[in-house]
């Protein structure tokens, strides 16, 4: 195991201050309480504990993250995605789309891309996580991540969303954000739309949040009751899973958007672009990758970081049967692991409905692990890695944690975690291997490359 496979499976470490992830999400008089009150409604969203990460690792996410949007920006493979597409995906109207989500598994091999999400929530919440933990444990500075100044993460956001909008509008000055959903208070993670309506008031954006479906076409403009009388909708910070918009209730959005009187961000055409399951096919093409240009180094990269994905269809049921212990059935368009499902837990009936039409099978990977403190008991939690992208940059790496077959913030211990990147060449900490943790460890030892460094007291323990 490397250094970072260690420490997941051995450091009991709680690197979490309840105090300052309070201080971190209560940054406005008018988000008093928050804290408290996710802790009644949602006790499993954050972990205490945090995910260690190979450099060589976060390299290669970085990598893999810029050679597939390399492919995706060719001709040839928006033709084929498109072709595949519902018609208001083919408007182009600038906008890449806040928030794109690439979720990793890190397999024996190294990590393998299971899904991209155009719509991916917990970047606000995962932000103010990242920094409670950092903040915490000064014994652990020399272990993090240098590469992501958290400190000016919510200006790298809303500087995302001004590019959104100058991409559509130029030079134009943006006045109003809608964040929307259907019934958004009812959300899991409602609490982000508070905390992404207070960082545009904090920069001078007037911003609500408000129901999708209460929203007005009229007057070649987008209206929602809940922004100032006189003011119409400039931006909408969509978190519908409507992606094409093509619910009757969502008629109006999907008017403005279509006339391009409102900016949508995330928008129909990166849904077909990105988040359509049916593109991981395409992307594990290496023929096909090839006959449009992509370089040899691209595609071994892809060969390595995308399972093999293929359609399911009728025609060959009986071979996926055969072969469902090592495939993962998800639908093409599919969202929040719903209707997602392990094919050795499969029965009959699922599996009917799975033939029915419209889902995908992937190579089954498994995620690896993270050594928990549950209530006093050392237990095992699978984990994902999730890179917060835009326009092909890594804006932030964060963790989710879970038991059962997808994540489910429903885990004790488990929920998101920061994402530390060890470096290259550790300098500041003393760490002790304690070999009845870690799988495979027959006698105490110092965890090398770790250069020994006097050790400091902490309220976080650094022992393995």
């Amino acid at each position: 195991m490397n250094l970072a496979e260690t420490l997941n499976l051995g450091c009991l470490c709680r690197t979490l201050n309840p105090e300052r992830l309070r201080q971190q999400l209560e940054t406005d008089p008018s988000l008093q309480g928050m804290l408290a009150a996710l802790a009644t409604t949602h006790p499993h969203l954050f972990s205490e504990t945090a995910v260690f990460l190979d450099p060589a690792i976060r390299a290669t996410l970085g990598q893999a993250i810029a050679a597939i949007e390399g492919v995706i920006a060719l001709p040839a493979y928006q033709q084929a995605a498109l072709a595949q597409a519902p018609d208001i995906a083919r408007h182009d109207f600038g906008p890449a789309g806040v928030f794109m989500a690439y979720d990793f598994h890190l397999g024996a091999d190294g990590p393998r891309l299971i899904e991209i999400n155009t719509n991916a929530g917990g970047a606000l919440l995962n932000a103010a996580l990242a920094r409670a933990h950092r903040d915490c444990c000064e014994p652990m500075q020399g272990l993090m991540d240098a590469a992501s100044d958290l400190t000016r993460l919510d200006e790298t956001f809303v500087a995302m969303f001004r590019a959104e909008w100058q991409a559509q509008r130029g030079a134009q000055p943006l006045r109003s954000v809608l964040i929307t959903d259907d019934a958004p208070e009812a959300q899991y993670l409602a609490p982000e739309f508070t905390l992404a309506r207070q960082l545009f008031l904090a920069h001078g954006i007037t911003a609500a949040v408000g129901d999708a479906r209460e929203l007005q076409w009229r007057d070649g403009a987008l209206w929602h009751p809940a922004l100032p009388a006189g003011l119409a909708v400039d931006l909408v910070y969509n978190r519908l899973t409507d992606f094409s918009l093509a619910e009757p209730s969502h008629a109006a959005l999907r008017s403005a958007y279509v006339a391009g009187a409102a900016v949508v961000t995330p928008h129909p055409r990166a849904h077909a672009l990105f988040a359509d399951k049916r593109n991981l096919i395409t992307l594990g093409n290496d023929a096909l990758l090839a006959s449009w240009g992509v370089s040899a180094e691209d595609r071994r990269l892809l060969q390595a970081v995308v399972p093999h994905t293929e359609l399911v269809s009728a025609d060959h049921a009986d071979d996926l049967w055969a072969r469902r212990r090592q495939l993962f059935f998800k639908p093409v368009a599919g969202y929040g692991a719903k209707a997602a499902y392990r094919g050795d837990k499969l029965t009959r009936g699922v599996w009917s409905n799975i033939l029915a039409g419209g889902f995908i099978a992937q190579s089954l990977v498994p995620p690896s692990e993270r050594l928990v403190d549950v209530d006093g008991v050392p237990t095992r939690l699978k984990l994902d890695i999730r890179a917060y992208t835009y326009r092909g940059q890594v804006q932030l790496l964060a963790a989710r944690t879970y038991t059962g077959q997808t994540t489910n913030f429903r885990t004790a211990g488990g929920g998101f975690s920061p994402v530390v990147v060890l470096p290259l060449e550790p300098n500041t900490v003393r760490l002790t291997v304690r070999p009845e943790l870690v799988e495979g460890a027959s006698q105490s030892q110092e965890a090398s490359p770790l250069r020994q460094a006097q050790d400091r007291p902490s309220s976080a323990r650094t022992d393995l």
